[in-house]
């Protein structure tokens, strides 16, 4: 059967959808490139924002009008399993993904069925088919130890689970052997990693870097919560220093008013926020901090809104993924006071503006060094990272394949991206 795969959201789908097509491919099935070319459609669903849910519902109902055969997996098959139109489709859940292969085989004889337990799983080196050969997405845990009053994501995905570090382990050093250069660690939230069985995510990092290795291989330690950075911040800047890390922080701060971050149920302070990185600044010069924003979130007032403002032209973050605060059923935010629609674009585009007044990436000109080439760019150009994962442009260079390292130096600075000539 060809089979097209949608993916939706995260990095932790991606990787989802990585091992669904592997266990697909394996099954005998074949992966189509387009929905055109597909008599199944696999739909891999997020639920973080209104947005992305409804473009997949809308996808969705076209598919299913279309008489095509049907299959969502993801957080909206486990968090909306009662939705009438997904009622009348197969779903997978996101501990049960192992199973794909069953479900079309059902799906293919014209019945529909259900896998949403939250039982453990075989979830790790299980046959993946990369959507990028240099790059390795692992995730070392499920779920998560928030409550954050806005987050739906939590009732999909559950309370932590973490991954065994032995599985953990064995598919980084497969992904190693296959040549991968970059490996992706991923979850809702990598700095809980470990404390539902006695362990922790330094404990990780440092069996991992223990592996051997070429010296070309990055590992990206994907977002973890400031609360448990501040837990073990001493090990986490030395792990972060060791020559096989990108030099990057993927930090949520999410606003930069303690009474807007209590009312969002979160853990830290600004002040915790604040220190965190600028211990990570002294100790790692030029290291990459991206964080993440939620503008007009209810209760909001212009003086909270400012200290946002203020915390990011003070701290300059160079990677800043703004969300426009939007209620998420079942949350306990849905039932808070929402702030007009007029006023949260006001305040959304104030930031947009001021990242383009202040991000420039100017410091880096003239900045020598390797990166990896992981991805190919537009009109013969191809995107390699370098230490501190910033993305550097190499244009008119048809002759550089993925995997490639090369040493470049940077001639212009953007806001999104670096553009760098070989040396």
């Amino acid at each position: 059967m060809n089979i097209f795969i949608r993916t939706f959201g995260c990095t932790l789908n991606q990787s989802d959808s990585e091992v669904m097509a592997g266990l697909l491919v394996k099954a005998g099935h074949k992966l189509a490139n387009n929905i055109e070319d597909a008599e199944l459609v696999l739909f891999n669903t997020c639920t973080v924002k209104d947005k992305p849910e409804k473009r997949f519902f809308s996808e969705l109902q076209k598919v299913v009008n279309q008489k095509k055969k049907v299959v969502v997996a993801g957080c909206i098959a486990q968090s909306d399993a009662y939705n009438a139109l997904l009622k009348k489709v197969s779903l997978v859940g996101v501990r049960n993904i192992h199973k794909i292969a069953d479900v079309v085989d059902n799906v293919k004889k014209g019945k529909v069925v259900k896998f949403l337990d939250f039982s453990p799983n075989p979830r790790l080196n299980l046959p993946k088919t990369r959507k990028n050969s240099v790059v390795e997405i692992i995730p070392i845990a499920n779920g998560c130890l928030g409550e954050c009053s806005y987050c739906k994501t939590r009732f999909a995905r559950g309370r932590l689970f973490s991954y065994d570090a032995c599985a953990i382990k064995k598919q980084f050093e497969n992904a190693i052997h296959d040549g991968v250069k970059e490996v992706w660690l991923t979850s809702q939230d990598c700095g809980a990693y470990g404390k539902d069985v006695g362990s922790s995510i330094i404990k990780l990092l440092d069996d991992l870097l223990s592996v051997k290795m070429n010296s070309n291989v990055r590992i990206r330690l994907g977002m973890l919560n400031p609360n448990h950075a501040l837990e073990f911040l001493d090990d986490y800047v030395k792990a972060l220093k060791h020559p096989n890390m990108f030099r990057f922080a993927h930090l949520p701060v999410q606003s930069g008013s303690n009474d807007v971050l209590k009312a969002m149920n979160r853990k830290y302070s600004i002040e915790d926020f604040v220190m965190i990185v600028e211990r990570l600044r002294k100790e790692i010069p030029n290291i990459t901090i991206a964080t993440d924003i939620i503008v007009g979130f209810p209760g909001e007032a212009e003086e909270d809104f400012e200290k946002t403002f203020e915390l990011l032209a003070n701290l300059r973050i160079p990677v800043v993924n703004l969300t426009k605060f939007c209620p998420r059923p079942g949350t306990p935010a849905m039932r808070m006071k929402k702030i007009s629609t007029k006023i949260v674009k006001a305040r959304s585009k104030k930031i947009v503006e001021l990242r383009k007044e202040t991000i420039t990436n100017s410091e880096w000109l003239g900045w020598a060094g390797n990166i990896i080439i992981d991805e190919v760019g537009k009109n013969n150009s191809v995107v390699g990272r370098n230490d501190y994962y910033r993305p550097v442009v190499v244009k008119n260079n048809t002759n550089i394949k993925l995997g490639d390292v090369v040493n470049v130096r940077i001639i212009r600075g953007l806001q999104d991206y670096l553009e760098g000539t070989l040396v």
